[in-house]
């Protein structure tokens, strides 16, 4: 594993952090080949139940490292190479919808179980599109969001379009946006850019994981793909989607499970999903 993460799985829990304190966990080619690359890795853990997603730290994620900014500022043949399809990882990206950038942040979005991210200091520009990949985001009074990209004459690249405005709105999503304001942890939870505001997000979103992974997998693995196809499906194939799903789980080993250790009074015991 990349020295820019670090990833501990404790009762199918995975305590993923962003390990570049020194620059605010900001962007650079490791970090986007390290996040995609655990993203990856994680998805492959069959006894997984939920990940926490933080930054070592004053700061969640700063956005795109500046020295790498710089050289793209004095370079437009390595501005254009940042968007380039052919990835800087080991496994191969071919068939994929995304380029290397958006894949770092999809790659969260694709893992079959909830991520949580719990954020602190700031989620700037490529952060706060990272953050937004998290399935619920806890925030720290006093940190500070925003879509920074129009600072740099940017736009969001890391699927942050779609995120934003599935959040909060196709209005809001474009005010930020064009503006690249600072939004206070308040606000952002106000709007949708967060779910809950804490004093201790890790901490809360630590125990809101181990709380979920109590629970069965395969209903917990089928209710975040219901989530995330809804808004690409009409209502009819979002009723398909909801009869496909509990089809499936009906009857299921780890359903039955979770019936029987409710009326039994004892903690379920269930399966790793195949």
């Amino acid at each position: 594993m990349s020295d820019r993460i670090s990833v501990t799985i404790d009762n199918g829990v995975a305590d993923v952090r962003l390990n570049r304190p020194d620059k605010r966990n900001a962007l650079d080619p490791a970090m986007f080949k390290a996040l995609t690359e655990t993203a990856a890795s994680l998805a492959t853990e069959s006894s997984l139940r939920c990940v926490v997603l933080s930054g070592e730290g004053d700061s969640f994620c700063a956005g795109l490292d500046f020295s790498s900014f710089q050289g793209m500022a004095g370079d437009s043949d390595e501005a254009a190479s940042s968007n380039d399809p052919e990835p800087a990882i080991t496994d191969p990206m071919e068939g994929r919808i995304t380029h290397r950038g958006q894949q770092a942040v999809y790659g969260w979005t694709e893992l079959p179980v909830p991520v949580i991210a719990a954020l602190k200091g700031h989620a700037l520009g490529g952060g706060i599109q990272l953050a937004l990949g998290a399935d619920i985001r806890i925030i720290a009074p006093g940190t500070k969001m925003s879509v920074l990209e129009i600072r740099w004459g940017l736009v969001p690249d890391m699927t942050g379009t779609q995120a934003l405005v599935n959040l909060v709105g196709l209005d809001v999503a474009k005010e930020l946006t064009f503006t690249g304001r600072m939004v206070e942890a308040s606000e952002a939870v106000e709007i949708g850019l967060a779910t809950y505001l804490d004093d201790d997000p890790h901490a809360r979103a630590m125990a809101m994981a181990h709380e979920i992974a109590t629970k069965s997998p395969d209903a917990v693995r089928a209710a975040k793909r219901l989530f995330n196809e809804a808004p690409k499906m009409s209502t009819a194939e979002g009723f398909a989607a909801e009869r496909m799903e509990i089809g499936k789980l009906i009857g299921s080993p780890n359903q039955v499970e979770t019936i029987k250790a409710w009326f039994d009074k004892r903690e379920p015991q269930f399966v790793d999903p195949q």
